[in-house]
């Protein structure tokens, strides 16, 4: 058989086909700012055969690329930057060439900073902090409810599924928020979690530079961040370090063998949180803690990797930047390589000398959570640049001292005891005390739903040296199980969702008791906003006696001749006189009392009449 000739021709031309088009599926961080505190900033390039292309940039006064490497996977590419401080903002065009010839041009902004970003304020002990669930606050808009190419859709009725709330919820409840005398708000994660089960709470993130779109958008959270600020409220964002969900993109395609840690079989945490500290502890143990998996779900992040520590720094900065972020709470704080988490707590107060970072270490050991702050001098070398740690010490005592019967190690002693080891913190009065939080039981069960011990744990955060963060719904006495149980304890906030018969945003029917409680947190979250003495007053505390608890605040500089605050915790089920003379170094006697919460005013004789299970604060001229 005789071939065409002007066939073989086509099938020769055809077997020697154009390279595909070469497409860039993420280029991370998005964009970028002139003028940071430190010049370095490294891309990560993705997409299809990347690797084995060359870079430049166009030119740029003030830019240079430092470097070009490669992954382990063809399909990455990470450039290295230095943008100079005379370095102004535009766009920057990243060039990718296949044997000297251009095959894509990428433009990336580079914009200029907001005025005062450096120096930015954050939260403090100023400040009462509000954790909420996203998902479980408010349906703002039930458009995003079921979203195409997200795996899991709306089902109210299963306690561990999505439920609907959003940014557009949030923000539209940010003055009841306010009213409420909250200055921070706490949102649990909201990067995108695209898994089947489970996505809701945000702590397994599929994308780290995305909103989950069930939320909103990324301009969604800006905008909340904005809302909330001009109503005199911060926005805390959950970053999580240690671990991304299973179904994250890097996972089809991961950069580098060593991004995630790898086991030959699957291998989770054990916790045992104590073998970084423990002077005899086993290094398969050490091991197994930082670099186990926190979950099947959770694949565990290699911050040694330095392509992996420098992804999570940029990041975490990115939404500091973008976002306009008051201060950062770090999920799973020391299950992340130790010595990673000091260069990045450093690197962020680099950048933002007075950003507060606040870390989750769940120990009931003050030694093991000082461990963690900064101007800690341990006994290791470990160096640490977190200013910030969740009190669980004293939040675990505090609920105990509460619920037992007063004793010489127990009820109010347990309490006492606990703030007593105050002296090993670098800073305890800049640790963040909370009475609950989407991972504990609900307060108002823990305390058997007792609603005068509801108020003593209250008034107790708002009056000692600590920054105090309260769980959404607590004011209105939510209930949970006192054992844990995620999706109950995460329950909806009543009023959120159009058809809600009880509305807690306005009041709409709540019990008088729910009410009652509202107005009391209500009116001691207003004073203490405006209060100098819990925000910075010295503290002064008396050994508990005959079922009563008292600490004073206090001017040091002043003492007796200046103003000062107290509070009385009083269990017992019945009055008492509480004598006076017992606290010469606060008291001389006949000075005027202001009751904060009932506004009455006194003049304090030789004793003060607690009523039965009550608390007492004064602001004493």
């Amino acid at each position: 058989m005789t071939q065409n000739p002007a066939a073989v021709a086509a099938t020769s031309v055809a077997s020697v086909q154009a390279p595909a088009p070469v497409v860039l599926d993420h280029v991370e961080p998005p964009d970028w700012w002139v003028g940071m505190a430190r010049p370095e900033l490294q891309l990560m390039l993705h997409g299809a055969g990347i690797g084995a292309l060359q870079a430049e940039i166009a030119p740029m006064p003030g830019v240079t690329l430092t470097g070009a490497r490669r992954g382990d996977s063809p399909n990455y590419l990470f450039l290295d930057l230095r943008i100079d401080a005379g370095a102004r903002p535009g766009t920057l065009t990243l060039r990718l060439k296949r044997d000297g010839q251009v095959v894509l041009e990428h433009p990336y902004p580079l914009q200029a900073r907001a005025a005062g970003s450096a120096q930015r304020e954050s939260f403090g002990p100023k400040d009462a902090i509000y954790l909420v669930v996203p998902d479980r606050f408010a349906n703002g808009d039930p458009r995003n409810d079921q979203v195409a190419g997200m795996a899991e859709g709306v089902r109210r009725d299963d306690p561990g599924g999505r439920h609907g709330g959003d940014l557009a919820g949030l923000t539209a409840h940010l003055d009841y928020i306010a009213a409420m005398g909250f200055t921070m708000l706490w949102p649990t994660p909201l990067s995108e979690n695209n898994s089947p089960k489970w996505s809701y709470h945000g702590y397994g993130a599929t994308d780290f530079y995305k909103t989950d779109p069930r939320f909103g958008s990324n301009a969604d959270y800006v905008a909340l961040s904005l809302e909330a600020r001009r109503r005199g409220i911060g926005l805390i964002q959950d970053i999580v370090l240690n671990h991304i969900g299973v179904h994250h993109w890097w996972m089809a395609d991961l950069p580098t063998t060593d991004w995630i840690n790898v086991w030959p079989q699957y291998t989770e945490t054990h916790h045992a949180r104590m073998t970084l500290q423990d002077p005899y502890a086993a290094p398969s143990d050490r091991k197994r803690f930082s670099d186990g998996w926190f979950s099947p779900g959770m694949p565990d992040l290699n911050q040694r990797q330095p392509l992996v520590a420098t992804y999570l720094t940029q990041m975490s900065l990115w939404w500091i930047e973008r976002a306009g972020l008051a201060g950062v709470r770090t999920d799973t704080y020391s299950y992340s390589d130790k010595d990673f988490l000091a260069a990045w707590s450093r690197r962020l107060k680099d950048e933002y000398p007075r950003l507060n970072i606040v870390g989750e270490e769940w120990s009931p050991h003050p030694a093991v959570v000082s461990y963690w702050q900064a101007g800690k001098v341990n006994h290791d070398g470990y160096v640490s640049s977190l200013p910030s740690l969740m009190d669980f010490p004293l939040q675990e005592a505090l609920l105990a001292g509460l619920n037992q019967a007063d004793s010489h190690d127990g009820g109010f002693t347990r309490i006492y005891e606990a703030l007593a080891h105050d002296f090993v913190y670098p800073d305890a009065g800049n640790l963040v005390l909370f009475e609950g939080n989407h991972d504990t039981p609900r307060l108002y069960s823990a305390l058997h739903e007792d609603v005068d011990l509801t108020r003593m744990a209250w008034a107790y955060l708002s009056f000692v040296r600590r920054i105090p963060q309260f769980f959404y719904g607590t004011e209105i006495l939510m209930t949970s199980p006192r054992h844990r149980d995620d999706g109950v304890v995460r329950a909806d906030f009543p009023g959120g969702w159009p058809g809600d018969t009880v509305n807690a945003f306005t009041g709409a029917g709540l019990s008088e008791r729910q009410r009652d409680a509202q107005a009391f947190l209500k009116r001691l979250l207003n004073w203490r906003k405006s209060e100098p003495l819990v925000h910075g007053g010295a503290l002064m505390q008396y050994a508990p006696m005959a079922n009563s608890y008292v600490l004073f605040r206090y001017d040091a500089a002043k003492g007796l001749r200046g103003r000062r605050l107290m509070l009385v915790l009083h269990k017992g089920r019945e009055p008492q006189e509480l004598a006076l003379d017992r606290f010469p170094e606060m008291l001389r006697g006949g000075e005027t009392a202001t009751d904060v919460i009932t506004g009455e005013r006194r003049t304090l004789g030789r004793t003060l009449t607690l009523p039965a299970k009550s608390v007492t604060v004064l602001s004493i001229e």
